[in-house]
């Protein structure tokens, strides 16, 4: 019974696997979980902000100290009679030892600086694994976009084919009948042999689009990928204003919060590079034994003299070239950015209002314009020529909305990448 049961189970689990396996494609939602969890390159970015991140500590920390033990007249020469007791190297045999515990302590203030120099370079690795995440969810975003307009075109172009084969059986009847010249059938071929090579050249970009997306989601090339069913909801006109989400990608773009962590870097390191111009400490304590009993302590101050002033000028002018350097590197990264934005946020109010014009005029136009010409061609008062070329504006216009439509979401990915989060 046990084993039907884990039989059962095991069945149950397979098959769940293969539904989500199946179900992977579908949406650009179920990519980007994915991606989130399977991806190496994400991973190892977000492991290398966690290491970064174990710096903070260390950077702060006190040194290590140091002991040192010193064994004096290990000889056991005796000065009033001349005599040596022979060497030994036991603390209790010889004349006399010292313990000294020596501890380094940098100048009032360093550890601190060196602290925030450690916790700015973790928030700008932070960044980079967060930049790293933009990039590959707006590459996987576009490419969704990609594949879900030529998924489409496919299937657009598989139903103009049936209707053509219709269109034709149509006109070897006329011409059976003496209505039409065989020439209409002929162009009813014609047209057929060329959405044939249109469907060639479309499933051949199709399987470069799942090799691509499956590239992306670190799985193998040909693994099987769910058809696009839809594309996310564009979000409405009102969150795409131009102040607002310059002020949220200034709060969250994750290029910028990364130049700006690179800049407090560099000011915590100019700081420490002028503070290097005091000298750091060791302080130490020395207990001195002598054969068995300790009857002397000594102290001991330590410090090193901050002489070389040509050297540590020069440090300093490296560190104000290194802040001027991140300050424009921040200001680059600022214009760039709002550029991309003001560019991404005008093409895709363009693509909007293309999909918009093609789905509430153009389409239906066109279809009206093709139902006419069928129904004057069955009557004979048009030719065919006009009745192909009336259903091939009825294919532009449903290619070019759902091309407007990819290309409205692949703006809106790039939007998303810059404010480093969804809208």
């Amino acid at each position: 019974m046990k084993s039907i049961i884990a039989l059962l189970c095991l069945s149950l689990g397979v098959s769940l696997n293969t539904a989500q396996a199946a179900e992977l494609g579908s949406d650009v939602a179920s990519l980007l979980d994915y991606a989130r969890r399977n991806n190496p390159e994400y991973a190892a970015m977000r492991l290398e902000a966690e290491a970064v991140g174990e710096r903070v500590y260390p950077a702060g920390a006190l040194p290590d100290p140091v002991l040192r033990a010193e064994l004096q007249n290990i000889t056991n020469y005796n000065m009033e009679t001349g005599n040596s007791g022979g060497v030994n190297l036991l603390p209790s045999r010889v004349g006399s030892t010292k313990y000294t515990f020596m501890q380094p302590l940098p100048f009032w203030g360093k550890r601190d600086l060196k602290r925030d120099a450690a916790r700015a370079e973790a928030d700008a690795a932070q960044g980079r694994a967060g930049a790293s995440w933009a990039e590959l969810a707006a590459r996987i975003k576009t490419a969704f976009a990609q594949y879900f307009y030529v998924s489409h075109s496919e299937r657009l172009v598989r139903e103009v084919l049936g209707l053509v084969e219709r269109l034709e059986k149509t006109a070897q009847v006329r011409y059976a009948s003496g209505l039409t010249p065989q020439q209409d059938a002929i162009r009813a071929q014609v047209e057929q042999t060329r959405m044939r090579a249109e469907l060639v050249a479309l499933e051949a970009e199709k399987r470069q689009l799942r090799a691509r997306l499956n590239g992306l989601l670190s799985r193998p090339a040909s693994a099987p990928l769910a058809e696009p069913l839809a594309l996310r909801p564009l979000p409405p006109p009102v969150r795409l204003d131009p102040a607002a989400l310059a002020e949220r990608l200034a709060a969250g773009n994750p290029q910028l919060l990364t130049e700006e962590a690179r800049l407090r870097a560099a000011e915590k390191g100019r700081e420490l590079t002028y503070r290097n111009r005091y000298p750091d400490f060791t302080l130490g304590v020395t207990p001195i034994q002598t054969r068995n009993s300790f009857n002397e302590w000594d102290l001991m101050l330590e410090f090193n003299l901050p002489l070389q002033q040509e050297s540590r000028r020069s440090q300093e002018r490296e560190a104000e070239a290194m802040l001027a350097a991140a300050r424009a590197r921040r200001e680059a990264a600022a214009n760039q950015a709002l550029s991309e934005l003001s560019e991404q946020i005008a093409g895709l109010e363009a693509a909007r209002r293309t999909e918009m014009l093609l789905g509430a005029n153009l389409l239906p136009q066109a279809e009206l314009t093709f139902q006419s010409a069928l129904a004057a061609y069955e009557t004979g008062r048009v030719d065919f020529a006009t009745l192909l070329d009336a259903q091939r504006e009825i294919s532009r216009a449903r290619q070019e909305r759902f091309k407007a439509q990819a290309e409205a979401q692949m703006r809106l990915a790039e939007i998303e990448r810059l404010l480093g989060e969804d809208l």
